[in-house]
Formats: C-alpha cells, structure tokens, sequence
C-alpha cells in the first residue's frame, strides 16, 4: 500500500470525503449561524447560551483532531477544513464579542492581524511552490486559547454570577492563545526561505540544462 510522503499515512485514505473528524468540522461550522442568532437577543437573554455553545465548539476542535490521528481517519480534506473551520469560529465568535461589547477593540484588532499573516503566508508559500503547510501544534493551542477565552468574555458580558471571574479567566487564556497565535505564524518563517532557496536552486538548474 503506498504511503505519504509521511511515512504514516495511506495514500488512499487521504482522499476520503465522509470520516467522523469531517463531520464534526461541519457540524462546528453550521452552528455558527445558533451562536450569531443566540448571541443577538435582546437583553443580553441569549448570551450565556452563546458562550455555552462556543465552548462546547472548542471542545470539538480538539476532538476531531485527536479522533482523526487516534483512528487513522486522517484526509485531505480535513487537513484544510479543520484549520478553515478554526479560522472561520475565531473570527465569527470575536466580530460577535466585539458587537456585544464583550472584547475591546484592540484584541479584536490583534486576532485579525495575526488570521489575515496566516493566510497571507500560507497563500505566498503556495505561490513559491512550497508544500501546504499543516497546522502545527502550537497554532491548534493558540486556537484552542482563544475558542475558550472568547465564550469566557461572553459569559463575562452575560447575566451569570460569575461574570466577574469569567472576564478574569478569560484574559488569561487570551493572552496565552494569542502568544501561542503568533508564535505559530513566526514558523512560517523558515518555511518561507527554504521555499524560496529551493525554487531559486530550480531555476538555476533549469538556465543550466537548457543553455
């Protein structure tokens, strides 16, 4: 049976569409919708809901991954949905915090700026030729920091008891998730110069041989 260029996975169940880990990455994003509808009642009524299910999103990002590595369910769609579905809860889940007035403006500024380098140097690795990059562990915790402090601060913004420690809570999984955020984007980087040494090294061979 051929293999990836891994060593670890099978060629052939790379490119299966219907795995359990798929159907939880779509599930995460059609709640979307539920979170913004619940997130907008008045009265701040729905809030608390809200923040419950965004949590219980970010359980799930964690999940698929563990799930798809535990039995073999890795694909290749799921090593593009997953990150999409990531990026896509981040910023849903920050533009509703930051309409609720749960968030300051600045953070909301700082999560933007690191999802639009993310895919800024994604897209210039493509474009140099370089292999997709996957997500690295430390990008999935940077992830996983914000999907927890974010339902934290709606919580926070919400008619709980425990509003006052949720803001807290929530700060210092900001802080973390974010210095985890950017930690991950610096690793493209080296990723960067290599791709663009390798290309260089290609077409100088190339000039060579044709001339």
């Amino acid at each position: 049976m051929n293999r990836s260029s891994e060593g670890d996975v099978p060629v052939g169940e790379l490119d299966r569409l219907f795995t359990f880990p798929n159907a939880l990455s779509a599930l995460r994003l059609g709640c979307l919708p539920l979170f913004v509808v619940l997130l907008r009642r008045p009265d701040r009524k729905g809030r608390a809901a809200a923040a419950w299910l965004l949590g219980a999103l970010g359980v799930t990002d964690g999940l698929d991954g563990y799930v798809a590595r535990r039995f073999d369910q890795v694909s290749s769609l799921g090593e593009v949905l997953d990150p999409l579905v990531d990026r896509a809860l981040v910023l849903t889940a920050t533009a509703g915090a930051l309409r609720s007035g749960a968030v300051p403006r600045w953070l909301v500024g700082l999560v933007v700026a690191r999802e639009s380098v993310a895919a800024g140097g994604a897209a210039v690795l493509a474009i140099m030729g370089a292999e997709r990059v996957r997500v690295s562990r430390v990008g999935k915790m940077g992830a996983f920091g914000m999907m927890v402090a974010l339902p934290l601060f709606i919580l926070g913004s919400s008619r709980s008891r425990w509003h006052r420690q949720a803001v807290a809570l929530g700060w210092v999984f900001a802080a973390a998730g974010q210095a985890c955020a950017w930690a991950a984007v610096a690793g493209y980087v080296p990723k960067a110069l290599t791709a663009y040494r390798l290309r260089r090294a290609n077409g100088e061979r190339a000039k060579i041989v044709g001339s």
